[in-house]
């Protein structure tokens, strides 16, 4: 009995580690075509990209303004994929327009703008893009020219993934998986979120009633040596936030210079009263030493403006005085920056 047990017993394993092998030789998962492209808690995916694409010697790749990224898209399944794929990918304003509506609803001033839109001349990216037999990742090379662009305006690229019977592929059910919505962020070596406890704002005359401390302030890139802040204490979702710019252009060296203030609107009435400067420190990690850390300090802060749209018919003046510190951290293991920004 015993030993007809055990051969019963002995008989069941191997049948069922037969029927393991042979289901995972099969495929358990559909090849569909999708964007690695992860929404954040806004709906988009974040991507940084530099204002202008340079090599390893710090030369332009293209021209200044012009840079590129590189979209991976993926054919799911537990299987590698077998078969030559060409997946057709093309401008997706229709879903952009669904989440304007859903996220903001009446408030248009809060839009994401489509930077897709032909006429803009702001990107450009080719229709198809080629899978191999036994590749399951291949890329969409997006080009930017970025010249000129508003970065008031919150940008995004909407993509999708077009179907059609006849092009031997499906993309994937899951619409956030098909679909990518790339909320464009260039930067240079100046722009980022700057830490403002150190920069005070309040109305001028009243230096001894307090201030207001912005945590954050963050600044927006125009070209390669400027950026620009909103005055004060004014942000992104303001409805006005355009007319309150306040552009620095930096000026020198590797390890610093001096920064020209100004705007481009009179209404702001716009005064700087001190010359800025800047100083960039560069330090090694203490317990990761392969991460540098980088910090742009503008010191000397010293201007006023008019609020002239919070009260109607009559402006208030401010003056913000102090410090701003960028701090960027790069892995020294990376070679490409906008991968080693650990942002």
């Amino acid at each position: 009995m015993k030993i007809k047990y055990s051969f019963i017993v002995l008989l069941a394993v191997l049948l069922l580690g037969t029927a393991c092998n042979d289901e995972w030789k099969e495929e358990q998962y559909e090849h569909y075509i999708a964007f690695r492209s992860p929404l954040n808690n806004k709906g988009v995916t974040e991507i940084y990209i530099p204002y202008s694409r340079k090599s390893t010697d710090g030369n332009y790749l293209v021209g200044e303004g012009r840079s590129n990224y590189e979209l991976p898209l993926i054919v799911s399944g537990s299987l590698p994929n077998e078969q030559n794929i060409k997946v057709h990918v093309a401008h997706d304003a229709d879903t952009l327009e669904t989440l304007n509506l859903a996220r903001f609803q009446h408030r248009t001033d809060l839009f994401y703008q489509d930077m897709g839109v032909e006429d803009l001349g702001f990107v450009t990216f080719p229709e198809t893009v080629d899978f191999r037999s036994g590749e399951d990742v291949s890329l969409l090379d997006i080009n930017f020219d970025f010249r000129g662009i508003d970065m008031s305006k919150k940008w995004v690229l909407p993509l999708t993934v077009v179907d059609n019977p006849s092009y031997g592929y499906e993309s994937h059910p899951r619409k956030n998986y098909a679909k990518a919505i790339l909320r464009i962020l260039p930067f240079n070596d100046f722009s980022g979120v700057y830490s403002g406890t150190a920069l005070m704002n309040f109305v001028k005359g009243e230096e001894g009633s307090g201030s207001i401390v912005a945590n954050d302030i963050t600044g927006y890139v125009v070209d390669e040596n400027t950026i620009f802040f909103y005055a004060g204490t004014i942000n992104e979702d303001r409805t006005d936030r355009a007319n309150y710019k306040v552009f620095a252009k930096f000026s020198g060296g590797e390890t610093g210079g001096v920064i020209n203030f100004y705007t481009e609107n009179p209404s702001l009435n716009f005064v700087n009263k001190k010359e800025a400067s800047y100083r960039i420190l560069e330090e090694m990690d203490a317990v990761r030493p392969y991460l540098k850390r980088r910090y742009v300090i503008i010191n000397n802060i010293d201007y006023e403006y008019t609020d002239y749209t919070s009260v109607p018919g009559s402006g208030i003046v401010y003056t913000v005085r102090g410090s701003l510190t960028l701090e960027r951290i790069f892995n020294t293991q990376i070679p490409d920056e906008d991968q080693a920004i650990e942002w």
